[in-house]
């Protein structure tokens, strides 16, 4: 026993530990020092900080040095090779034992079908038109639920984890967990077609036949917003994993960006000539670029920062094509009986007016029509959902090899799924930090350029003017409504010469009298350039009450006499 635990002792002193399990590893040499911090306590705190961060940055850019590889693709040894030439079958045996598990094909009834993968890749769900519904994890092949609805499902998505998942039913939208117990149903999501799950807003988007779209809080199961698109029924429906903005293509070849924070689209843009089918954001660009594709057989590549025109352009043969970009920018197209997979490079390359883009992979399905597109993350598979079922093939280097586990682990176990779960509740977002350009978020505001000059030394901005300046700027100042209480007091300054002068509060309170008089409020709507007779009515009776009250002051300070009455005052009009 004692030699035991000595040679465990002797490994124990022998083995060392990697940088990253270091806590007491020396920091750098260039850590900044706090000699000017008189406070001792603070002054050791500051130097434990910047030496942790200063330890930090060494090791990322020791990890850093893992991922300086090119991500392996395909390539062939001569130019009169072709990539696309290359079957699955080939490409399955020149592939490992475990990445060949991903090509599979399911034979189901009850399609067309859809697919849609959790974040972490582990975990699949996938719809049925008929009502069969289903959850599993596709590499261990364990079922987590099976439902047979017997109504029409549209589609389906996995909520912040596998635990619960969405399905847009014929009606409502419900939301099961994960043994397929009916948790809720969401009645004002009205004859659902798509859906969509916001990961870190905790939102559930959908789109229906009603044309309307809403967002609903799954952690307190409220609406947040319902937008109202007046483009009727929507069958297309994309996220930008960027800046969480949906898209939304609609049957009149228009394409909209909303947040639901605007009740009216952010961008909208003629995309086609006929209906929206397929619509996809690029998330290896940092939602740079969108793929459109409509009924009338073309395919769009847009540029996300300008909207000015298309990158690329191309026809494709069978109409409608549903779209899918990858982690590391692949686009796939599945349009009549085939899959067709275009590289980054090729997609960016500028090649002749509307002519496709270099074939990378392609791959016949007979089972029409294909329904939807889904590549696996961190995985090189592509699965596609068609009438027969579902199919998986490999396409190499689509996948991101490298994974964040504190975003999506794939190996996570139950206790850190709990705690990314709690850690994401605490770390919701806001809808209204949704916009188009996620940096602004945080970032002062520009100056304005508005500016006008009330006197001849400083120049002050537009919305720091008074009211009455403002509306001199925009012509729009009506003097007749305003009280002259400047006269007023010229007038007292006039007639009493031993006046206090008035403080500051007291000239605030004056100046502020009577505005909010009923009668002011109607001028104030009547300030237009139409002659109102009630409104000159009114002015003008204004105007004699102002005289009466300064004839009065006058003859109270003895600056004028009072007239004497008449008898001929009886015929005086009042």
């Amino acid at each position: 026993m004692a030699s035991s635990v000595d040679s465990l002792f002797v490994k124990a002193q022998n083995t060392t530990l990697p940088k990253s399990l270091r806590p007491t590893s020396p920091p750098p040499d260039n850590v900044p020092k706090h000699k000017h911090v008189k406070d001792l306590k603070l002054r050791t705190k500051l130097n434990r900080q910047a030496a942790h961060a200063a330890r930090s940055k060494a090791l990322v850019e020791d990890a850093e040095l893992l991922l300086t590889n090119e991500a392996g693709k395909m390539q062939v040894e001569t130019e009169l090779e072709r990539t696309w030439r290359i079957g699955q079958d080939d490409i399955v045996q020149s592939a490992s034992q475990e990445a060949a598990k991903g090509r599979r094909e399911l034979k189901l009834d009850g399609g067309p079908y859809r697919s849609r993968y959790s974040r972490n890749g582990r975990h699949l769900a996938i719809v049925g038109n008929m009502g069969h519904v289903a959850t599993f994890d596709w590499q261990t092949g364990a079922m987590h639920a099976e439902l047979q609805l017997q109504e029409t499902c549209r589609d389906i998505t996995f909520l912040q984890d596998q635990s619960f998942f969405a399905v847009a039913q014929k009606k409502y939208v419900f939301i099961y967990d994960r043994d397929g117990v009916e948790l809720h149903r969401l009645k004002a999501h009205i004859e659902p077609t798509r859906l969509e799950f916001l990961p870190y807003h905790w939102l559930l988007a959908s789109v229906g036949n009603n044309g309307f779209l809403k967002y609903q809080d799954t952690s307190t199961g409220h609406i947040v917003a319902e937008h109202r698109t007046k483009l009727g029924a929507c069958h297309t429906l994309a996220q930008n994993k960027h800046n969480a903005v949906l898209h939304l293509g609609h049957s009149n070849g228009v394409v909209t960006l909303w947040t639901p924070n605007i009740p009216h689209p952010a961008v909208q843009i003629l995309a086609h000539f006929g209906p929206v089918v397929g619509l996809s954001v690029d998330p290896s660009s940092g939602g740079r670029y969108m793929a459109t594709s409509g009924q009338d057989g073309v395919v769009k590549v847009w540029d996300c920062r300008n909207w000015k025109g298309t990158v690329r352009e191309w026809t494709t043969r069978g109409g409608g094509a549903e779209l899918e970009w990858s982690a590391r920018g692949a686009l796939s197209v599945a349009v009549g009986g085939s899959v067709n997979v275009y590289t980054k490079l090729s997609i960016q390359t500028s090649h002749a007016p509307k002519a496709p883009p270099p074939l990378y992979l392609t791959h016949p399905i007979p089972h029409r029509p294909l329904t939807s597109v889904r590549f696996c993350p961190f995985q090189d598979i592509l699965t596609i959902g068609h009438n027969a079922g579902l199919s998986s093939i490999l396409v190499p280097g689509v996948g991101e090899p490298n994974f964040d586990s504190m975003e999506a682990d794939p190996f996570e176990n139950k206790k850190a799924r709990r705690e990314r779960e709690v850690k994401g509740l605490l770390d919701k977002i806001q809808p209204d930090m949704i916009t188009l350009d996620p940096d602004f978020v945080g970032a002062l505001a520009p100056p304005t350029k508005l500016t006008t000059a009330v006197n001849d030394t400083h120049d002050i901005p537009f919305a720091r003017l008074p009211r009455l300046e403002r509306l001199r700027v925009q012509g729009k100042a009506d003097e007749t409504e305003l009280v002259d209480d400047d006269d007023e007091d010229v007038a007292d300054g006039d007639g009493d010469k031993n006046a206090k002068p008035q403080s500051r509060m007291e000239k605030e309170k004056r100046k502020m009298r009577g505005k909010g008089k009923s009668v002011k409020r109607y001028l104030r709507k009547q300030r237009k350039n139409v002659i109102d007779p009630t409104a000159v009515a009114i002015r003008a009776k204004l105007e004699k009450q102002r005289e009466e009250k300064r004839v009065a002051k006058a003859i109270e300070n003895g600056s004028m006499e009072a007239r004497k009455p008449s008898a001929l005052d009886r015929f005086r009009r009042p």
